[in-house]
């Protein structure tokens, strides 16, 4: 169990890195954003969020309370925000240069299949861990 959280706070470090580009636009660019309500208010919990996912990411690498807690929290609001663990894999197709309309729709589709197959691991590994107590 302690491998699969360490993969899991892992991930959630990679998906640190391209959520630190998205904030860096956020915060160069906000004042150019729609003036719609929802858009801002998505800008501006990104934020918090980063360091919610970071704070999430060490308490589960180390097998804290608090890791778990976080994720719990966290989990409406990456299905809101789109701050999937393994959202990464959505660049691939740009990476490797494969701009079809039929790959970001499927990708996405994994992406939040994988994100609730994490929350049952979560509850599941905590449950384990739990019982060794």
């Amino acid at each position: 169990m302690r491998l699969l959280f360490r993969s899991l706070a892992f991930l959630d470090l990679i998906s640190l890195v391209f959520m630190g580009m998205q904030l860096w636009n956020i915060a160069n660019h906000y004042n150019e954003m729609p003036n719609q309500l929802s858009v801002k208010i998505e800008s501006l919990l990104m934020f918090p969020m980063f360091l919610l996912v970071l704070v999430g990411a060490y308490g589960l690498f180390f097998t804290k309370k608090f890791g778990f807690i976080l994720y719990y929290i966290q989990f409406p609001f990456r299905l809101y925000l789109w701050v999937f663990t393994v959202g990464f894999i959505t660049l691939l197709p740009e990476a490797l240069d494969n701009f079809e309309d039929k790959w970001p729709n499927i990708l996405l589709k994994v992406c939040i299949m994988t994100e609730f197959i994490r929350l049952y691991l979560t509850i599941k590994g905590q449950l384990k861990l739990k019982g060794q107590q």
